[in-house]
């Protein structure tokens, strides 16, 4: 998955990515630092504190005084970047944009179709 990411962490002034289930769980992250965070992001009840006030959000872009923070809902979750405030966002949105359709294939279907997959 780390492949899937590699563009947009290479962008100047981004400082990590994470992909949080509906649940509230934590599917990946990816930092150049674990600065901003005072405890680990994978013991964090996303749930509660962040992914219940995104109902329905299709897309945020939240600026804070230091840094900026990027959701954008996929089919299993919330992608969140954390930036820097000189960061490109509008080739980070580019770059989402490009990876949802991918990001479809690789997160796991949920039920019988784990079971039964078509041949290629």
């Amino acid at each position: 998955m780390k492949k899937l990411f590699k563009d947009i962490l290479s962008m100047e002034d981004v400082k990590g990515i994470m992909l949080l289930s509906f649940e509230g769980e934590l599917i990946f992250k990816d930092f150049l630092s674990l600065a901003p965070f005072v405890e680990d992001p994978a013991n964090i009840d996303w749930k509660d504190l962040f992914i219940d006030s995104l109902d329905g959000v299709r897309e945020a872009d939240m600026v804070y005084e230091k840094c900026r923070l990027y959701a954008r809902k996929t089919s299993s979750g919330y992608l969140l970047i954390l930036m820097g405030i000189y960061a490109p966002v509008a080739m980070v949105r580019l770059n989402c944009d490009i990876l949802l359709p991918l990001l479809k294939k690789v997160t796991p279907s949920r039920g019988l179709g784990r079971i039964f997959k078509r041949k290629k």
